[in-house]
């Protein structure tokens, strides 16, 4: 039994510049975390002639390419692996939250599958692995932040050149500071489900038609860079101000960015002490991330009270995507 665990990103700023439509004519530049929520994912020799894949359902196929789970099916021919094995999916979190969770049970896949194949590779090659299954194999609309911080972890900043090409760095920042940000933030599930995909093909195809959208991504990029720059000198107030800025120009990139509800609690939000807050991921749902540098406990309280959202504590991740059980 192989088994990998793989954390959830969230981003902290320059969200969008990762996207091949803009990254090939700008440049991306982000800053990403992981947080301490995982997927696991389970491998094991099969001892039929059949594979036996389980998560939200459950097949049983003879053949790869019969693999109804795309990620799944790719990974493995990718991989070449044509022998029956049983893989099996647990996570932490529902998929569509805005979490990265797509790239992060792809990333923990291809982690457990290589550990199956007695194959070491590097955090760097399985990034590039799943953004290879994602982008060039299944055309989807996404980016290359998920892959990479699924893989990494930790509190990184992410520089794409127009090629593609991704260096990833750590933010330089003591322990003690970090600890303080986690205290600090506050993770509020929406209960709202819905598809990146969808809000990433609008996004594209406005920014195709619409300059104001690459000036827009351009001016996130920016925040990115200044949140960078808050965070490695201890600035912790204007994080939150930049971080507020950044909400305020990603809702001008696409209509599903955000919605009436999602409104009303930014602004419940605001009015009971966040400082700045933002949507996770492409927007539309699932969490909302606030900084709170002053009575969490009563911001929390009046959140669940009267916005009726549920609080999950999270701390951050260091490890990015690692293999925790390898008994054979």
């Amino acid at each position: 039994m192989i088994v990998s665990k793989t954390p959830f990103r969230i981003s902290i700023g320059g969200g969008g510049t990762d996207l091949p439509f803009y990254y090939t004519k700008k440049e991306g530049t982000l800053i990403s975390a992981t947080i301490n929520k995982y997927i696991y994912i389970i491998v094991q020799k099969r001892q039929f002639d059949t594979f036996l894949i389980r998560y939200s359902k459950t097949e049983v196929v003879k053949n790869v390419k019969d693999i109804q789970h795309e990620l799944i099916r790719e990974a493995l021919i990718l991989l070449n692996i044509t022998d029956p094995i049983e893989i099996t999916s647990v996570s932490d979190f529902p998929a569509k939250t805005g979490l990265g969770s797509s790239s992060s049970f792809l990333v923990g896949l291809l982690n457990a599958l290589h550990e199956y194949k007695n194959e070491r590779v590097s955090k760097k090659k399985l990034a590039e692995e799943a953004t290879k299954i994602q982008t060039d194999i299944l055309k989807k609309s996404s980016g290359l932040q998920d892959q990479y911080a699924a893989s990494f972890g930790s509190l990184i900043s992410m520089n794409i050149n127009r090629k593609g090409r991704t260096l990833v760095t750590p933010v330089d920042i003591s322990d003690e500071l970090l600890t303080e940000i986690e205290n600090k933030l506050v993770f509020l599930y929406t209960g709202i489900k819905r598809s990146a995909e969808e809000i990433l093909k609008e996004q594209k195809a406005e920014a195709e038609i619409d300059e104001d959208k690459i000036i827009g991504l351009t001016q996130i990029k920016k925040i990115g860079l200044d949140i960078k720059k808050a965070l490695e000198t201890g600035n912790l107030r204007k994080f939150g101000l930049l971080m507020n800025l950044h909400w305020e120009v990603k809702k001008s990139l696409s209509a599903k960015m955000t919605n009436s509800q999602i409104d009303e609690w930014y602004q419940l939000a605001i009015k009971n002490g966040a400082i700045g807050g933002k949507i996770m991921g492409a927007g539309g749902g699932g969490f909302l991330m606030f900084f709170v540098d002053k009575n969490k406990e009563a911001f929390v309280k009046a959140m669940q009270e009267k916005g009726e959202l549920i609080h999950v504590p999270c701390k951050f991740d260091y490890d990015g995507t690692k293999i925790i059980i390898n008994e054979r």
